[in-house]
């Protein structure tokens, strides 16, 4: 699945960025990109390269992952492992930008508890110690991180 539907992905940073409550002007600066350029993406009138949208990505504060795939760039199942979860989460609008990120965080903090790692899809770090943190004690002696 390696077409552009700029289309969608034009609505769906319009989406996030007003989600994010930013003026097409500010994400523009903020990614390092032209006022101009930024609206002809949301337009669907050019196809941004990978790193447009990572830089776009970082200015909205969401995963470079959930552009591409947004894109036709990346295959929602090519191997990223929760990143439909991910993807659900970072494209709620009913969500704010913390709770987001709160959510994201206890996801994580899940799947390495049941030894599944970090899809590392979010910003945060990717697991490469076979999904068991430096907190792993936690989780075998006290229940978990989430015990109350």
């Amino acid at each position: 699945m390696a077409s552009l539907n700029v289309g969608n992905l034009g609505e769906f940073l319009r989406e996030q960025r007003r989600t994010a409550q930013l003026s097409l002007r500010q994400l523009a600066d903020a990614a390092g990109v032209s006022n101009p350029y930024l609206s002809q993406i949301e337009r669907g009138l050019r196809k941004p390269s990978a790193e447009i949208l990572q830089q776009l990505a970082k200015a909205l504060r969401i995963s470079a992952e959930t552009l591409y795939v947004q894109a036709g760039i990346l295959d929602e199942r090519q191997g990223l492992d929760g990143v439909g979860v991910q993807t659900a989460i970072l494209t709620d609008p009913a969500l704010n930008e913390k709770q987001k990120q709160v959510l994201l965080q206890i996801y994580e903090s899940f799947r390495k508890e049941n030894g599944i790692g970090s899809g590392g899809t979010d910003g945060t770090e990717s697991g490469h110690d076979g999904g068991r943190g430096a907190d792993s004690r936690e989780v075998e002696t006290a229940g978990g991180p989430h015990a109350t």
